[in-house]
């Protein structure tokens, strides 16, 4: 380092430290996640019980429990529900009308996942009745004249995609009451999911909804520039492709994983994946074959069609199964682990997996044949920690790459500048 000045040293080592943090916005380049200008990969899981949990002072404990065991698993990512349509504990009583008890819930998670290093998704409205969803608001809207003639009217009529667009702005800007940062520029949050497995069964051409996400990623991004967006999609191939469809379960649900991924504003594509339940009676041969196509397709189609990051939303086999057993598990959150690996060793689309669900100790009655309970010390959460270790050091390995041309490139600069006597 002979002839390196101790400012250019000193701000070399600034930019490293910068470089290996994890404080800055998740982007997109290329087919990858970028986090400081390295690769980022977005192992993590789905808890969407987070807000509820945290809007009661005596339960938030729950909350940072299983944050600090997913991260000392090497987990990176949380993906949760901001929404809750009425009824019991909702965030949103009704149409603008918000729970501040709930919201504060939120705000808890939020600052908690940032403690923590956790990145967060944060899915705005819900296909299914859980939690409200599109139902809520096609009753909401019912409630005040609307002549709606089912829930599949969420993504078409002006008055309840009005009441969702209020929902999208006021989740946007809220400020944190503890940390005192608007969501819509805290880095914290990784990225924003339009609807939690959107369907539209009334229209299986997936025109309908290919409409909705347009006009819903252009409202989300005249609000919030800083952050991801991806549709939450479960990944069916649709009309654009019909060569592809034989890769579906044997239904269609009114969704285009290619066109729909293809609309402005979506920076990401996401597909989720429950053979026990989309091929049920089906052998567990069958079902990991199925998985096993579906999850090498998107993958390559997310490289060469898309030409966007792929996340592996939501995955998972509940003991609830005929016939389980946890090396059945195993192999299935092995087969996902072993596609994403292999595609993001080379450089590839494939960004990450969020396994459903994580549970916190002392959460039984929220069991649903599907969690995981880290510190239980299951040979699923040794998977889990393993594949974080593994696409841990791909990020690593990039992120030091990085710093040695930085390292050339200022070793370059000192000796012109040395050459020309300045």
């Amino acid at each position: 380092m002979k002839g390196w000045s101790s400012v250019t040293i000193f701000l070399l080592l600034l930019l490293i430290l910068a470089e290996a943090g994890d404080d800055g916005f998740v982007g997109t380049r290329g087919v990858q996640f970028v986090l400081n200008g390295a690769p980022f990969y977005a192992n993590g899981f789905n808890a969407y019980w987070l807000m509820y949990m945290g809007s009661d002072p005596s339960q938030r404990s729950k909350v940072s429990s299983a944050f600090e065991e997913a991260r000392s698993h090497g987990l990176s990512v949380a993906r949760t529900w901001a929404f809750g349509d009425g009824g019991y504990r909702p965030l949103q009583y009704s149409p603008g009308s918000y729970n501040e008890q709930t919201f504060q819930g939120l705000d808890f998670v939020v600052s908690e996942a940032r403690r923590y290093g956790i990145k967060l998704i944060l899915s705005l409205v819900n296909n299914y009745e859980n939690f409200g969803g599109k139902k809520q608001y096609v009753d909401w809207a019912r409630s005040q004249g609307q002549n709606l003639a089912s829930d599949d009217d969420f993504f078409t009529n002006p008055v309840v995609k009005g009441y969702y667009k209020n929902h999208i702005k006021a989740v946007l800007t809220r400020r944190n009451s503890i940390t005192g940062v608007m969501y819509k520029d805290d880095p914290t949050i990784m990225a924003w999911e339009l609807m939690n497995e959107p369907r539209c069964l009334s229209d299986p051409s997936g025109r309908t909804i290919q409409v909705w996400i347009a006009e819903m990623a252009s409202h989300v991004k005249s609000i919030d520039g800083k952050h991801l967006l991806e549709a939450g999609l479960e990944g069916f191939y649709g009309e654009s492709s019909p060569q592809k469809q034989q890769y579906n379960p044997n239904f269609q649900v009114g969704t285009d994983f290619i066109a729909d991924n293809q609309i402005p504003g979506i920076d990401f594509a996401t597909v989720h994946s429950y053979p026990d339940v989309w091929l049920a009676g089906t052998s567990d041969e069958t079902q990991l074959s199925f998985l096993t196509n579906w999850a090498n397709t998107h993958i390559h189609d997310a490289q060469n069609a898309l030409r966007k990051p792929l996340l592996f939303a939501e995955f998972g086999k509940s003991w609830k199964d005929p016939g389980y057993d946890p090396a059945k598990r195993d192999l299935l959150f092995n087969t996902v682990y072993s596609s994403i690996y292999s595609s993001a060793r080379g450089g590839g689309a494939a960004g990450g997996g969020l396994f459903w669900q994580l549970l916190a100790p002392g959460m039984d009655s929220f069991r649903d044949g599907y969690e995981i309970v880290l510190s239980e010390g299951s040979s699923t959460a040794n998977l889990i920690a393993e594949e974080a270790q593994k696409m841990n050091k791909i990020r690593k390995m990039y992120v030091r790459l990085r710093n040695v041309e930085k390292w050339k490139r200022a070793r370059r600069e000192t000796d012109r500048g040395r050459d020309t006597g300045n």
